[in-house]
């Protein structure tokens, strides 16, 4: 099978340039025999830059990047020359990439928008050559300051889409169809669950030329938290959406308690995404006539409700009347995310594996018991053998 080009999570190691030491020299000329100091500054280290492109839209050029090395700075010379700065190295990401401290988890930075910078580890500063620490009381200083170290740093990169609309449901709840149906997006639609194992965007086209992007992440279902189906991975996508779109399909034994199995799904990831605008679909109502319509409208949810069905176009344009009215909402504007630290997982060693790695360790003199421990001297045999 080939392998996704969608790539949302990299882990590379970082290291800035070394600051260049300042030079100790002394000024050599016919004539003048007492120079004095003409030491130059070393050069700075390159820095390490995180820079937000617009025509990436995945991490996979980062996959087998995993060392990025910045140029040292160059001793400075005689003559007060400066020694040559390191270049400084940028790394190109899609914009929403946040940054993590890969052995804290400490959030480092989120570039969000075209063409910002962000800088991961500054370079060291060269250091002063003996030049400029000439006194009255000290004509000759035979010193210099060395340049500053380099920074090193590993960390994770995730990738969060930029998204109007983020889709939300249980597998097979018509999702990648209904994008299908409403962009040129062609997302893997099959008759099993989890049939989207990556996020899908589409551009949705509505009146007079507008338009707004939509996101299908991977089915969520009961127990994600902890881990069951794909688990919570890609929530992160839909984190910076205007407006979720829960989908429920109309065949469900139960839509109201779906809803909420979904809410509490997203409330154990993020709660701060129960405080963005939700509107429900229920998708496959070409099953449904107008009066299993009315007796499910008697058990839903507070939130706005549109029948859907993708396959016949029955009210996607109501739909996209409901979406749209809620993007340009004035009240429902985009508020700045809190990105809390990542947690990185250790792994500790049950007490009784401990226990057993002691039969394993090897009986070195220090660790024989007194009965064990052999004295040369009264070993009969030959010498190699006992060696061995």
């Amino acid at each position: 099978m080939a392998e996704s080009n969608f790539v949302d999570y990299v882990k590379i190691y970082c290291r800035s340039g070394n600051g260049g030491r300042g030079s100790t020299h002394y000024h050599r000329e016919k004539y003048i025999p007492k120079g004095g100091p003409d030491g130059g500054d070393g050069g700075h280290g390159g820095h390490v830059i995180l820079r937000a492109d617009p025509n990436y839209w995945t991490l996979i050029h980062l996959r087998y990047a995993r060392h990025v090395f910045a140029e040292h700075g160059e001793s400075g010379s005689g003559a007060r020359k400066t020694g040559r700065s390191g270049s400084d190295v940028y790394i190109d990401v899609p914009v929403g990439t946040v940054v993590y401290d890969a052995e804290t988890g400490e959030f480092l930075c989120d570039v969000s928008e075209p063409g910002q910078e962000v800088i991961l580890l500054k370079g060291g500063r060269g250091g002063l050559g003996n030049w400029n620490f000439r006194t009255a009381t000290n004509q000759t200083p035979r010193f210099s300051q060395p340049g500053e170290p380099l920074e090193e740093r590993t960390i994770i990169m995730e990738l969060k889409l930029l998204a109007d609309v983020g889709l939300v449901g249980f597998p097979n709840a018509g999702k990648s169809t209904l994008l299908s149906v409403v962009s040129a997006a062609k997302p893997k639609i099959a008759d099993y669950a989890f049939t989207t194992l990556e996020p899908n965007l589409g551009i949705v086209s509505y009146r007079d030329g507008r338009s707004f992007v939509m996101a299908d992440i991977p089915g969520i279902i009961e127990g994600a938290s902890q881990g069951k189906g794909l688990g919570l991975r890609f929530l992160r996508h839909i984190e910076r959406n205007a407006v979720l779109l829960f989908m429920v399909p109309a065949d469900s034994d139960d839509i109201h308690n779906e809803y909420k199995v979904l809410l509490h799904e997203l409330a154990e990831y993020n709660p701060e995404l129960l405080d963005k605008q939700r509107i429900l679909a229920i998708s496959k109502s070409d099953m449904l006539d107008e009066e299993l319509m009315a007796e499910i409208r008697l058990d839903l949810p507070e939130i706005p409700v549109v029948f859907i069905s993708s396959v016949v176009g029955t009210g996607l344009t109501e739909l996209k009347d409901r979406l749209w009215e809620v993007l340009n909402d004035a009240s429902n504007q985009p508020t700045a995310i809190t990105h809390r630290d990542m947690i990185i997982p250790v792994r500790t060693i049950p007490e009784d594996e401990l226990n057993d790695d002691e039969d394993l360790m090897p009986k070195t003199e220090e660790y024989m018991d007194e009965e064990e421990v052999v004295d040369p001297f009264d070993y009969e045999g030959d010498l190699e053998d006992f060696q061995e």
